[in-house]
C-alpha cells in the first residue's frame, strides 16, 4: 500500500472511529455519573442529585467527537462490513479517484466538421464509412459517409419516431428508437428499412460485441443497466448492471464496443466517458472529454454524445449533439 492510498484509507476511517468512541463514551456516561453521586453520599451523607463540572464532561465529549466527525464535510456512516455510505445526489461521483479506476482524458489528434443541426445519438464506423443516427421528432435520421464530409447516403425517420443509437451487425444495420419501442433494420449500403421489431422500455445506445466466438448486441436505457441482445433476432438474451465501487452508475448512452474488448459509454448528461468490463459490468476508468468546444461553441451545443473507434487505430472520433466539430482523440493518463 502506497502513502496516498494509505492516506486516503486512513481520512476514510477516522470518522467512523470517532463515531464509536462517541458512542462508547455516551454508553458509560450514566455510569460514571452514577459512580460519582453514590461517592459524594458516602462522603457527605447528602443523597440530592448535584450538577458540577466533571458530571458534564462525557456529555462534553460526546459532542466535540462527534463535531469532529463531521467536519471533513462528508456525512459518513459506517455501514455493513465497514462500508462508507456517502451523502450526495448522484450514486457515483464520477470524477473521483477510486481504487482500480483509471482516471484518462481525451487527447485531441485531429479535428474534423460536424453538422451543427445534428442532434447525434450514435456514431459507428464501418472501413472508411462513418454512420450517423440522430434525433428528435420530425428531425431524426441516419446518414453515411466520410467523416467530415456531406453524407452520401440518408435516410430520415418520419414521426412520431424519435432516432437513438446505432450499429453494424454484419448484414444489418440496427437503430434504436427513444420512446417508440421500436428498433429498424436497415440494409448498411442503402440505409433501406428492412423490417420492424418491438422492445419493452427505452433505446439509448446500442453496439456489437465479439466475445469467444459468438456475437451479441449491448443495448443501454439510460439507466445502470446493460441489455444483451441476438444480433439477429433482437431477442433480450441477458442484462449486466453497471457498477463503481459497487455503486450504480447511471445515464449509460451512446455506445461503443470497442477492439479492445472493452465497452465505452456517454454519461448524459456530463463530459464523462466510461470504459467498462463486458464481464462483470464494473467501471475501470473514467475518461474526461471537457473543453473540447470553444465557449462560443458550446453556448449553442448540447450534450457530449457519439463515440466510434476509428479502424485500425487506437484513437476514438467523438462529437455531441448540436457540435460544430467533432474530434479524433486518444485516451491518455490524466
Amino acid at each position: 500500500m502506497n502513502v496516498h492510498r494509505l492516506a486516503q484509507w486512513t481520512a476514510r476511517l477516522t470518522p467512523c472511529v470517532l463515531v464509536c468512541i462517541a458512542l462508547h463514551v455516551h454508553r458509560h456516561s450514566h455510569r460514571l455519573r452514577r459512580w460519582q453521586l453514590g461517592h459524594r453520599e458516602q462522603s457527605d451523607g447528602d443523597t440530592r442529585p448535584r450538577r458540577t463540572g466533571s458530571g458534564n464532561l462525557p456529555r462534553a465529549v460526546v459532542w466535540a467527537v462527534l463535531l469532529g466527525a463531521l467536519l471533513p464535510g462528508t456525512v459518513v456512516a459506517c455501514g455493513p462490513g465497514g462500508e462508507d455510505v456517502t451523502a450526495t445526489s448522484r450514486q457515483v461521483h464520477l470524477g473521483a479517484d477510486s481504487h482500480g479506476v483509471r482516471l484518462l482524458r481525451a487527447e485531441v489528434r485531429d479535428t474534423l466538421p460536424h453538422d451543427p443541426q445534428a442532434f447525434t445519438q450514435g456514431l459507428e464506423f464501418r472501413g472508411d464509412s462513418l454512420y450517423e443516427s440522430t434525433g428528435l421528432v420530425g428531425r431524426s435520421s441516419l446518414r453515411a459517409g466520410r467523416p467530415g464530409k456531406l453524407p452520401t447516403v440518408y435516410a430520415e425517420l418520419k414521426a412520431p419516431l424519435f432516432g437513438e443509437g446505432i450499429t453494424l451487425s454484419g448484414d444489418k444495420l440496427w437503430q434504436l428508437t427513444w420512446r417508440n419501442g421500436t428498433a429498424i433494420e436497415r440494409d448498411p449500403t442503402t440505409l433501406a428499412e428492412r423490417r420492424r421489431v418491438t422492445y419493452q422500455g427505452e433505446g439509448w445506445g446500442l453496439c456489437h460485441q465479439r466475445l469467444s466466438g459468438r456475437q451479441q448486441l449491448v443495448m443501454s436505457n439510460g439507466t445502470d443497466r446493460l441489455a444483451f441482445r441476438d444480433p439477429i433476432t433482437f431477442k433480450a438474451t441477458g442484462s449486466i448492471d453497471v457498477r463503481q465501487d459497487g455503486r450504480p452508475v447511471t445515464g449509460l448512452n451512446e455506445l461503443e464496443c470497442a477492439p479492445d474488448g472493452f465497452i465505452y459509454s456517454n454519461v448524459y448528461p456530463t463530459d464523462t466517458i466510461v470504459r467498462i468490463d463486458p464481464g462483470t459490468g464494473t467501471v475501470s476508468a473514467h475518461i474526461d472529454a471537457t473543453g473540447l468546444l470553444t465557449p462560443s461553441e458550446r453556448g449553442g451545443a448540447q450534450a457530449l454524445n457519439g463515440i466510434a473507434a476509428v479502424p485500425g487505430t487506437n484513437l476514438f472520433l467523438i462529437t455531441g449533439k448540436l457540435w460544430p466539430r467533432m474530434f479524433k482523440v486518444s485516451f491518455v493518463a490524466k
